[in-house]
């Protein structure tokens, strides 16, 4: 099944638990930035919640916004009972420190799960992990290669498939070549996150049983393009565009609904 198909799937269940609970989960997106990329990731999580007939408050703040002012709206949102959960939008403006606002949002509200105390997994590792159960990929005792060590992508999602009994491996930068081709030639489940275009390509040799995670994302005139070339010779590889992000909003909301079911 492709991912558009598993998303359209997963959110026809959603939308139908959704219709039986007492009280319409709610959720808060508060953005601080004018980035295109998160201009159209906010309005496809818009559509996504009145399609699965959640509420969604959209909290757009100026980009001279002050990092205790943004504190402040935080505190507030911590606080009130309107709304199940809440995300703050990045990336954010240079005099707003990233890590400050991750740690400011509640752990109970932290439906980006970034927080280190959130018993939620964050949307993009919770989100492939889901597609790989869904699609038979087997992952107890296999060979998993994770390139890229972000503290969003890379370092949870190693963690996750460590949870799960893979033979995990994180690729960096500092990685040697040579190092870097026999880890991705032995590997059963590859998960690329370093926004290279095409960087996984020709010069590599695959397992015809891989599953290639293509979280990565780069746009040139000719349009957006993943770190994995299209059409490796692998069993299963996820597009760009309309692969993991579609995974990652889906898992938004399925973060929420486990927060919501909670009260």
């Amino acid at each position: 099944m492709t991912v558009k198909e598993y998303v359209k799937t997963r959110k026809e269940e959603i939308k139908n638990l959704v219709l039986t609970m007492e009280r319409k989960p709610s959720i808060a997106i508060v953005q601080v930035n004018e980035d295109a990329g998160s201009n159209a990731y906010v309005k496809g999580k818009l559509k996504d919640a009145d399609e699965l007939g959640i509420h969604a408050d959209l909290i757009k703040l100026p980009l001279e916004t002050t990092q205790e002012e943004l504190l402040k709206v935080i505190d507030e949102l911590n606080n009130d009972d309107v709304h199940d959960g809440f995300i703050v939008q990045m990336p954010l403006p240079k005099q707003i420190n990233e890590d400050t606002i991750k740690l400011a949002v509640s752990p109970k509200k932290d439906v980006d799960g970034f927080h280190p105390l959130s018993s939620l997994a964050p949307c993009t590792p919770k989100g492939i992990m889901n597609y790989l159960h869904h699609e038979g990929i087997q992952i107890l005792g296999k060979n998993a290669v994770v390139l890229g060590r972000s503290n969003i992508v890379g370092k949870p999602m190693a963690k996750l498939l460590l949870k799960e009994s893979a033979n995990v491996t994180v690729l960096h930068s500092k990685t040697t070549f040579e190092d870097m081709s026999r880890y991705i030639a032995n590997a059963d489940i590859i998960v690329v996150a370093i926004g290279k275009q095409h960087f996984l390509d020709n010069r590599f040799t695959y397992k015809p049983t891989a599953a290639v995670i293509d979280v990565g994302i780069s746009r040139d005139e000719t349009g957006l393009h993943g770190d994995a070339l299209p059409d490796l010779p692998v069993r299963l590889q996820t597009p760009v565009p309309g692969g993991v992000g579609l995974l990652t909003r889906l898992a938004l909301y399925e973060n929420l609904l486990e927060i919501a079911s909670k009260k």
